[in-house]
């Protein structure tokens, strides 16, 4: 079994503190995003891994900062500042997601395209998605410019490969298969 990365255990914890009080799994969600924010800000990052700030003064910095969140994110990111790990808050609020996703039956797929999606993309590609499996999808979604059009899909291990580059090497293999060697 892999093992845990500190993000997934963080996640996990909260996650598991959530469905303790069902009314707050959404809550959660969007503290977590607020903490995930403040990781970007490089002058509050700062100031919390000044070691002459005690630990008090730097949970009265982040309660200031955050607002109203949930005590249990709250400790959270008191005990991240701790450690100086406010940084991994965005991939806790990334795995967070993940679990919360998996917890109401949505799966997540990759798609990869040569252009940006917008959201009707996005909901177009899950809804062809979810009539194909019967499941229902959260897509994350990347830009490579190199696939040349169409989508690179990846559910789990699955990897559906409908790109225009994908299409013109398959081609070129069948066509270098086909063909005799030339005679020089």
């Amino acid at each position: 079994m892999p093992k845990a990365t500190s993000s997934e255990f963080y996640a996990r914890t909260v996650f598991l503190e959530a469905s303790l009080q069902r009314s707050q799994l959404e809550k959660f969600r969007l503290d977590l995003r607020r903490i995930a924010g403040i990781a970007a800000d490089a002058e509050l990052m700062s100031s919390l891994r000044d070691p002459e700030l005690p630990l008090d003064a730097r949970k009265g910095l982040l309660e200031e900062r955050l607002g109203d969140v949930s005590d249990t994110v709250l400790n959270l990111v008191s005990l991240l500042a701790g450690r100086d790990k406010v940084k991994i808050a965005p991939e806790i609020s990334q795995e967070y997601d993940r679990l919360l996703d998996a917890h109401y039956g949505i799966e997540h797929a990759e798609v990869v395209s040569a252009v940006p999606l917008d959201e009707r993309d996005r909901e177009k590609v899950s809804s062809r998605l979810e009539q194909i499996t019967g499941r229902r999808f959260a897509i994350d979604a990347e830009v490579d410019p190199d696939i040349l059009g169409g989508l690179i899909i990846k559910i789990g291990d699955t990897l559906i490969d409908r790109s225009l580059r994908g299409s013109l090497e398959a081609l070129r293999r069948d066509l270098t298969a086909a063909l005799p060697e030339s005679r020089s």
